[in-house]
């Protein structure tokens, strides 16, 4: 086996497992799939986490993670969609950084490894087991990758900045409702 057959069998594979990880946690926003809460438990969960509509909000999320995964283990259009993923990640991630960086207290590290592992695949391209390389790299082209990680990026700082703005908003009303009862003798 080459080194080009090596690189290209240690792409297929890891487009294979981050691929496959998205589309599970896609189908269960979408669907309800692997004991999801399908597309009107998500909603009620994205509203609560600050995405505001839930039910757009929760569609998006379950189309970026099972579509933008799914073309990772197919390596089609390879760019666009390790420009999803990440910017599926970068919702996932604000949601998580106030608990820090490990996973086991609730942080953020395992949607920032699966959105860097998008950047990098969309970057690195899928490899030679590939449809973007029996298509002759068509939908896989350096302005592609450009393009889409540049709408990747202003939609995710436009998505996140949006829900900090309505977390915000809640703790100054919740703040204000305590407030209000603290000075009517209600507790």
């Amino acid at each position: 086996m080459t080194s080009l057959n090596r690189k290209d069998l240690g792409l297929l594979a890891l487009r294979s497992a981050v691929g496959g990880v998205l589309i599970a946690h896609g189908t269960q926003k979408l669907f309800g799939w692997f004991g999801g809460g399908g597309v009107d438990g998500t909603a009620r969960a994205m509203e609560h986490m600050g995405f505001e509509p839930g039910r757009e909000s929760a569609i998006a999320s379950g189309l970026g993670e099972a579509g933008g995964g799914a073309l990772l283990v197919l390596g089609l259009a390879t760019p666009v969609a390790g420009s999803i993923v990440a910017g599926t990640m970068a919702g996932a991630i604000s949601v998580h950084a106030p608990a820090g960086f490990f996973v086991t207290s609730g942080g953020f590290e395992y949607p920032a490894l699966l959105g860097a592992c998008g950047l990098s695949l969309g970057v690195a391209g899928a490899g030679r087991y590939s449809l973007d390389h029996a298509f002759g790299h068509a939908v896989d082209r350096p302005w592609h990758g450009l393009l889409a990680f540049t709408a990747a990026a202003l939609g995710a700082v436009a998505v996140v900045a949006r829900r900090q703005d309505v977390v915000r908003r809640r703790a100054a009303r919740a703040a204000d409702e305590a407030a209000d009862q603290a000075g009517t003798g209600l507790s």
